[in-house]
Order: structure tokens, then C-alpha cells, then sequence
């Protein structure tokens, strides 16, 4: 009995030690999986960091704006909207793709109304993300945003060759395009200029092969590395390239006043804030989905993360800063530096406030011409030239959405561009959507026109032709078969009644069939059942198939033997 005692008050003790072994290893795991996340999402927003804070200065001079401005963004896309349970990886911050809109607005209303731009919009965001449209965006051609982006990329190029030679770009997109010429003749003939251009030149070379540099060193972000060359080179004697110039955040800030918020009367105004809401909206989510695709982690919230933007926004417009948008580059950098959680997105944001307070006097070494070449690097990007041939290969029509969208945005501006390549994106729709079969022939007395497909009024031309065609082989009988007809809108319906009565006013026999007529024709109702009879004897053979036929009658051989006189009838039924 003892003994047995003891060995149940062992086991017992054995299995209060296993799970408490277990328990404690799970509360260990915990805490050590807990330690490494956030030890990695600490190092990974360092990293984000690091490429954000070139990435911010150079948008924001690309901009025409003072670089505290996109420093203040940048903080702003870290502390507020990084903070939102929207996304987790996806960094935000002030974006390339909206500096050169940016440059024309500031151009043509001033960098205070800027604000005031940048405030509404936000707001716009939060009731689009409020009304649950975030998905909304989503909804728009792939052909339009590759060629919106593509769009954006070129004139970003074009602009950008003029700071990476310590110039001054002429204008618009076109104009910056055929002053390239003039600008290179005046760098072979500025000893300064050319060491600029080259800090650039070198800049985008490394961003382009420093990541297949083997080992650590390829970790660190290309922007960084191209940043510290410039600023060696910068401090050599005899070299005298334009540096940054950067003053005190807190003077920077440009609340706007009664005289700001006095424009919104301005249809330039309304213009600019819906343009702002629609691009920066889309590029955001653009960049969630494209983000997504890049880890295993929780997927957006659409709806949230739009509401978190307007709220970045919101601030960003009461500070007087440039509008925030989540930002690819910043992005990818957080997912491939091993984040895990929001903590890396918000973090960065506080490096960058914290540097920019404490350390500002670096900033006065960085040339500008690099930062020029980071975004001439970005603006290559957004292009994507390997889009094209892809888009080419895929879908014809999509190629030539995607084309004139980025043909229109550079000839005119990033709004018309965007709506002009919505239009052709839905008329191409359209167009494909209606495709109509018509089938004409004459047999006998009676001109037949048979239709199939999706009858829409993008086809009346060819309905009418047909039509008339009919009309004109002058035989006294017309069918119209129209019930292979999947849509007929009201157009052509209106069409093929008014052709039948006018006809049918001419003496003609028109004999008109529409969709869902042919079910009716095809399924009259269930057969009488026929009544069984007895086999004929003597019926002749050759009147009968000598196959059965769906309604033939079956009769059994009976193989018993029968009286005398029924010797002659071996089939009964």
C-alpha cells in the first residue's frame, strides 16, 4: 500500500513538474521571442531611419520648400500616423512622387496656402477612411497608376538634373526637358558644376549596385553611403558644391491664419485639395497592398490606415508642413530590416526629431546635388521602363491606357493625366465589354440578321448597318434574331423596335425575336404522352428508321411457345 502510495505521489509530483516546466519555458519563450522583437524593431527603425532622413530633405528641396518642412513630415509620418493600428510595416512620410505637384502648387500660391491645402486634405482622408471607401481606391486600373506613377517619375527625373549641377530648373515638365541640352554645355564649362553633377551621378550609381555588395556593408542604405561621400568630398579644399541649408524646426513651422484659410474661396484652392486627397490617398494604399505582399504579418486595415494618413496630413497642414503619403522605399527598407511590429515606424519618426534638434549642423554638409541624385534614383523607380514591355506582352489596350496616362501627366499635370487615363481605362472597358456578333445572310425570300454578345450604344454604328442592310436586299421577309443577346441596352433596343414598326409600315413581313424568346420557343411545356398500340402486322419496313428514336414505342418478345392460332403474331405488347 505504501509503496504504491509512493509511486502515485511521484507521479503526481512528476506531472506537477512537467507543466510547470512547460509553463515556464512558455512564459521564457515569451519573453525571449518578446526581447527579439523588440531588439529588431528597434534596429530596424535605425535603419528606416537612416534612409528616411536623405529621403526627407531631398523631397522637400525638390519641393521648393525649406528642408525643416520635410523633416517635420517625416517626424510626423513616424510618431502620428506610424502609431495608428492601420498597417504595421508600411512607413510613412513625405513622398517623391508627390514633390513635383507639390513644386507647382508652391509655385502658383505660395508655400503658406500650403498648409491650409495639406489640413483639408487630411480631413478628406479621415471621412473617406470614416465611410469605410478605402477599398474604393482600389478599384482603379493597374494601367492608370503605373502610368500616374510613371508620370510622376519622369518630370521627377527631368527636374531633378538641375540641382544634382547646382542649377536652377527653368519650369514645367516640358521646359526642363529641352533645357537638358543647355544645361550639360554649361557643366563642361563650370569646373564646380561638373564636381556636383558627378556627386550626383555617383549617387544614383550606388543606389542602383550597392545592395549586391556582399557582406554587412551591403546592408547599409545606398542613400546614406552616396550622403556620406558628398559630405568628404564637400570638405575638400578647393571644393565649393551647394550644401543644405537648414535653420530651426520650431521657426519653421507656419501655422496657417484667418488670410490662409480666406482662400479656400479659390477654386485653384478646392482643385489643389482634391488633387492632394485623391493622390496621396491612392498612393498610400497602393503602397499598403504592395507592402503586404512583402511579409507574412498582419495584413492592412484599409479603411484605418486612410484615416491614419488624414490624420498625419491634418497635422502635417496645421504645421504648415508637405503632405505625408506611405512611402515604398521607406517601407521595403522596415520589411527587409526584420521588423515585426508598429514600434520600428514610430521609432524612426523620433530619430528623426531627435537628430534634427540635436545634430543640425551635420545637415549643413550634405550637397545638395546628392539628395538630387537619391530622387533622379526614385524618380528612375517610379518610371519602372520594364513596365511598359511587360504591359505590352499582357494587354495591348492596358499598354495604351498606361501610355497615355504618363504622356498626359507630363505634358499637362498630375490631375488631368490621372483623370484623362480613368476615362480611357473605362471607355477600353466599355468597348470590350460590348463586343457584338452580327451575322447577315439571305435564304430564299427572307434577309436574316443574327446578333450575339453585349449590345451596348458604343455598337449602334454596326447595328444600324446592319439593320440597313437587311432593308436594302429587297426581300419581302426580314427575321431579326436577337436571343443570342446577352445585354441590349436601351439604345439599341429602341433601335431594332423602331426599324421593325417603320418595316412593318412598309408592307414588310418582320418577324423580331429578342433575348429570352428562344427559352420560350425551345421549352413549350411538357408532351402528351402518347397511347401504346399494338405492332401493325405487315407494316412496311421501309417506312421505319431502323435505329430507335427518342419517342419510339418498345415492344418485348415473348418467347413462350402459342397456340396454332396465334402462330402468325409472335409479338405481343
Amino acid at each position: 500500500m505504501s509503496g504504491a502510495k509512493g509511486v502515485g505521489t511521484k507521479g503526481v509530483g512528476a506531472k506537477g513538474g512537467s507543466n510547470d516546466g512547460a509553463k515556464g519555458g512558455g512564459k521564457g519563450g515569451a519573453k525571449g521571442g518578446a526581447k527579439g522583437d523588440l531588439a529588431t524593431d528597434i534596429t530596424a527603425s535605425l535603419v528606416v531611419f537612416l534612409v528616411a532622413l536623405p529621403l526627407c530633405i531631398g523631397v522637400a528641396v525638390a519641393s521648393g520648400v525649406p528642408a525643416e518642412l520635410g523633416i517635420i513630415s517625416g517626424v510626423i509620418g513616424g510618431l502620428v500616423v506610424g502609431a495608428v493600428r492601420g498597417s504595421t510595416l508600411q512607413v510613412s512620410g513625405p513622398a517623391a512622387g508627390l514633390a513635383a505637384l507639390v513644386a507647382e502648387t508652391v509655385a502658383e500660391v505660395g508655400v503658406a496656402m500650403l498648409g491650409v491645402i495639406v489640413l483639408f486634405a487630411g480631413l478628406l482622408q479621415i471621412v473617406l477612411g470614416l465611410v469605410r471607401l478605402g477599398r474604393m481606391f482600389q478599384a482603379i486600373s493597374v494601367a492608370v497608376v503605373q502610368g500616374m506613377l510613371a508620370g510622376i517619375g519622369v518630370p521627377l527625373m527631368f527636374s531633378q538634373a538641375y540641382p544634382m549641377a547646382d542649377a536652377k530648373a527653368p519650369g514645367t515638365a516640358l521646359e526642363n526637358m529641352a533645357g537638358i541640352p543647355g544645361l550639360l554645355a554649361g557643366v563642361l564649362t563650370n569646373p564646380q558644376a561638373m564636381i556636383a553633377t558627378l556627386l550626383g551621378v555617383v549617387t544614383i550609381v550606388l543606389s542602383f549596385v550597392w545592395k549586391k555588395v556582399p557582406g554587412p556593408a551591403g546592408k547599409i542604405p545606398a542613400a546614406l553611403v552616396a550622403v556620406g561621400i558628398g559630405m568628404l568630398v564637400a570638405a575638400l579644399p578647393g571644393v565649393d558644391v551647394k550644401t543644405l541649408q537648414v535653420g530651426n524646426l520650431l521657426n519653421s513651422v507656419q501655422v496657417p491664419g484667418a488670410e490662409q484659410f480666406a482662400g479656400l474661396a479659390d477654386g485653384t484652392i478646392i482643385t489643389a485639395i482634391l488633387t492632394f486627397t485623391v493622390i496621396a490617398s491612392a498612393e498610400s494604399l497602393f503602397t499598403a497592398a504592395a507592402v503586404d505582399r512583402m511579409h507574412n504579418g498582419p495584413r492592412t486595415r484599409y479603411n484605418t490606415e486612410l484615416i491614419a494618413q488624414g490624420a498625419g496630413n491634418t497635422v502635417a497642414g496645421i504645421l504648415g508642413a508637405l503632405p505625408i503619403t506611405a512611402v515604398v522605399a521607406r517601407s521595403s527598407a522596415n520589411v527587409q530590416a526584420g521588423a515585426k511590429t508598429r514600434l520600428s515606424r514610430t521609432l524612426h519618426g523620433l530619430w528623426l526629431l531627435l537628430f534634427a534638434l540635436l545634430l543640425p549642423q551635420v545637415l549643413a554638409l550634405i550637397p545638395i546635388s546628392v539628395l538630387a541624385g537619391v530622387l533622379v534614383h526614385s524618380g528612375w523607380k517610379l518610371f519602372g521602363p520594364a513596365e511598359f514591355p511587360k504591359m505590352w506582352r499582357q494587354d495591348r489596350g492596358e499598354f495604351a491606357v498606361m501610355t497615355l496616362t504618363m504622356l498626359v501627366i507630363v505634358a499637362t499635370a498630375l490631375l488631368e493625366g490621372v483623370l484623362f487615363g480613368l476615362a480611357a481605362g473605362i471607355v477600353l472597358a466599355a468597348l470590350r465589354m460590348s463586343q457584338t456578333v452580327i451575322r447577315q445572310h439571305v435564304e430564299q425570300d427572307t434577309a436574316k440578321v443574327v446578333m450575339a454578345g453585349n449590345a451596348t450604344f458604343l455598337r449602334l454604328p454596326k447595328v444600324i448597318d446592319a439593320l440597313e442592310a437587311a432593308a436594302a436586299s429587297g426581300k419581302p421577309r426580314i427575321r431579326l434574331d436577337l436571343t443570342g443577346v446577352t445585354h441590349l441596352d436601351h439604345a439599341c433596343r429602341n433601335q431594332v423596335e423602331e426599324f421593325t414598326a417603320q418595316q412593318r409600315g412598309l408592307g414588310l413581313r418582320v418577324e423580331l425575336l429578342m433575348p429570352g424568346e428562344a427559352k420560350q420557343a425551345a421549352d413549350p411545356g411538357p408532351a402528351p404522352t402518347p397511347l401504346p398500340r399494338r405492332l401493325v402486322p405487315g407494316e412496311e419496313a421501309a417506312q421505319q428508321s431502323p435505329w430507335p428514336t427518342a419517342d419510339a414505342e418498345w415492344f418485348y418478345l415473348d418467347t413462350r411457345p402459342l397456340p396454332e392460332e396465334h402462330a402468325r403474331s409472335p409479338l405481343v405488347g
